[in-house]
């Protein structure tokens, strides 16, 4: 996930499950689990839920720099994006429990009756779903509604969407979706309330792939292709009232969700409104000021570095902030297929090129992030740092000069594109890199485009930089989608930014894929995160914290370990609905 990127979505989250990401990450550099100054940052890995239980009404305000990418099931893998869809918008077979810290990592049945049913050696699943669901218009959710979605992963035209069908479901190596008329024979539904899916190979994690976006319910007779991202057909407990992309997101009641049929989603707010286009640092000092409608405000994404000295000296808005670990690993892609990092002994340079301290530095320092020295999170290597490499947190610019000297190498040139709200740190990195005698040139892409611009291979940069959140606890939903060349996608490519093909590494996936045994395959998944840090596709850089504000009046906040440390909105809510405005 990039997500997603997002392990266990909750592994590293869950420890999680997941780059999505929990309660056993990586702590900080204080070794306090908190703040720098050895407290307990609120919401840090400690279970904590901001502003007690919320009162039913009233307006939620989420305050966002940016766009969603897609909310298009078959399209939504990056969060908060999955966060907005799958607990507002739509359900899932199964999904997480609605609590923080490790309790937030366990699924249970959501659109269906219990978390899958599986035959055939883990090569077949079956769920069930439960009576009485429906859609917005109060027409019922069928079986063959979900097999559609799960489809429509496979469309060469709605591209960004997890890969979890394409790899595990038999016979859809040369499918194309079914917006041709063609439908996947491995995907069953003998009635309304039963779909079977049929694998290539066991798969004994397949309830936690079913909490995707993918295997959410689109009716066939709402299918608008490319434009449905305007508009879901909701089958969760809020609908679409307006949307204007890059501006303003409103979601009302959807009265014929029923919770009855829902452990998970409290639908606590009447109506909840996401402004879009705002200045993160304009977004932070609203919410530290917490006037008016910003009293019930939460923010979307992350509260900028530059605010934590207006935020941690100040007790009673301290209080108000959630500083999750995201158990996702923030890298540096280099781009493999050409110059100049096409070169191993280049790749191997930037690995001590990079000062990550530095990177630290510019995310707001030790109290909200840490450096990394391996790929794979601490939550999902047995809650112990990896560092195969021992190199210097701060880098070593006269190793990496000498390896690019023995590679014929001296006046490496690169161009970097980074996410505008990332310019910081491409810079706090290209001073770094200059040190090794590495020139680098920045370009920045707004937010809400910058997955799809990595995403083309043919014009993707030489560096960029991103994230992965591992969706539910294994090495199978992080090492596969970050280094396997088998899943890079010419266009719409997710994961793989460093384009890197290799085949004793994909040899090796699939011995661990083929593995019975958990714990020898998580002791193999780590043995090959060893060696892949020695063949450098990327530097692993930061293990962030979540540091998100919340208003005055909020209730129910806190970051979830699936959700990277995004709040979870099937909690959120008011103190007092009558206090709020919009």
């Amino acid at each position: 996930m990039n997500r997603r990127t997002h392990a266990a979505l909750a592994a590293a989250i869950a420890a999680t499950l997941t780059l999505g990401l929990g309660a056993c990450g990586p702590t900080d550099k204080s070794g306090s689990g908190g703040s720098a100054d050895g407290t307990k940052a609120p919401g840090a890995a400690s279970g904590t839920i901001v502003g007690g239980t919320p009162v039913k009404g009233g307006t939620l305000t989420v305050l966002s720099n940016q766009d969603f990418a897609h909310l298009d099931p078959a399209r939504n893998w990056n969060l908060p994006n999955m966060n907005v869809g799958t607990r507002l918008l739509y359900r899932t077979l199964v999904t997480f429990k609605a609590e923080p810290g490790a309790a937030g990592s366990e699924i249970v049945p959501d659109l269906a009756t219990d978390v899958g049913r599986q035959s055939d050696g883990g090569k077949t699943w079956t769920f069930t779903l439960k009576d009485g669901v429906k859609y917005e218009d109060g027409t019922p959710i069928k079986s063959a509604d979900v097999k559609y979605n799960v489809e429509r992963s496979f469309s060469p035209d709605l591209t960004g969407g997890p890969d979890y069908a394409a790899q595990y479901l038999a016979g859809g190596e040369n499918y194309k979706g079914p917006l041709t008329g063609e439908h996947l024979a491995s995907i069953e539904t003998p009635d309304d309330r039963t779909i079977v899916f049929r694998l290539k190979r066991p798969v004994a994690e397949f309830s936690y792939t079913a909490t995707l976006p993918t295997f959410a319910p689109v009716p066939q007779s709402q299918e608008k292709g490319t434009q449905y991202d305007l508009r879901p057909f909701s089958s969760g407990p809020y609908k679409i009232e307006t949307y204007d992309r890059g501006k303003q997101l409103v979601l009302v009641r959807n009265t014929n969700w029923d919770p009855a049929t829902d452990q998970v989603r409290k639908a606590y707010p009447d109506r909840i409104v996401v402004t879009q286009g705002l200045k993160g640092g304009q977004i932070d000092d609203r919410l530290i000021a917490s006037e008016g409608a910003d009293a019930s405000a939460v923010e979307a994404f992350w509260m900028r570095p530059e605010s934590v000295a207006k935020v941690l000296p100040k007790p009673d808005v301290k209080s108000r902030l959630v500083a999750e670990m995201t158990g996702c690993t923030e890298m540096l892609f280099m781009n493999n297929s050409k110059a100049p990092f096409d070169d191993p002994k280049v790749r191997e340079a930037m690995m001590y090129a990079v000062d990550k301290d530095a990177q630290v530095t510019a995310f707001g320092g030790p109290a909200l992030t840490d450096s990394a020295t391996s790929f794979l999170p601490p939550a999902m290597t047995g809650g112990t740092r990896q560092d195969p490499l021992k190199v210097a947190t701060t880098g070593d610019p006269a190793k990496a000069k000498e390896l690019l000297k023995a590679a014929g190498k001296s006046d490496v040139k690169a161009a970097l594109t980074v996410s505008t709200g990332d310019k910081t740190r491409a810079e706090a990195l290209q001073q770094s890199l200059s040190k090794a005698g590495i020139t680098v040139t920045i370009s920045t892409v707004d937010p809400s485009a910058y997955a799809d611009s990595l995403g083309d291979i043919k014009n993707a940069p030489d560096l960029s930089m991103s994230g992965w959140c591992p969706d539910y606890p294994s090495g199978a939903t992080f090492i596969p989608f970050v280094f396997d060349g088998r899943t890079i996608k010419e266009k719409g490519n997710q994961g793989n930014y460093s384009q890197f093909r290799d085949q004793a590494t994909m040899d090796r996936i699939d011995q661990i894929n083929a593995m019975t045994d958990v714990k020898e395959a998580g002791d193999a998944w780590v043995k090959l995160d060893k060696d892949l840090m020695a063949k450098s596709p990327a530097v692993p850089t930061l293990w962030q914290r979540r540091p998100l504000l919340v208003g005055t009046n909020i209730a129910g906040a806190f970051g979830h370990p699936v959700w990277a440390g995004f709040f979870d909105f099937a909690t959120l809510g008011l103190k007092d609905p009558s206090k709020s405005q919009g």
